[in-house]
């Protein structure tokens, strides 16, 4: 895993596989945290269509190495 790391400390983006590699978790598991608002990502188009992917700046990884995911966004009820 460090070595996977290392070798990427010079990219800018990650896709989530790569991220899910590094902090050893499912992909799956990353596109949700993108999807509920945890994690700071962008999308980007991907292979052909309409298809978008998310992305990860090397700067949210750190982040997420060393505080943790963004709270879930709350829900405001008006009554």
């Amino acid at each position: 895993m460090e070595t996977l790391l290392s070798q990427q400390l010079q990219k800018d983006w990650y896709t989530t596989d790569e991220v899910a590699e590094i902090l050893d978790k499912a992909p799956f598991t990353v596109r949700e945290w993108c999807r509920l608002g945890r994690v700071d990502a962008d999308k980007r188009a991907s292979g052909r269509g309409s298809t978008q992917e998310w992305i990860i700046s090397h700067e949210e990884l750190q982040r997420i190495r060393n505080h943790g995911l963004l709270p879930l966004p709350t829900l405001r009820c008006f009554d």
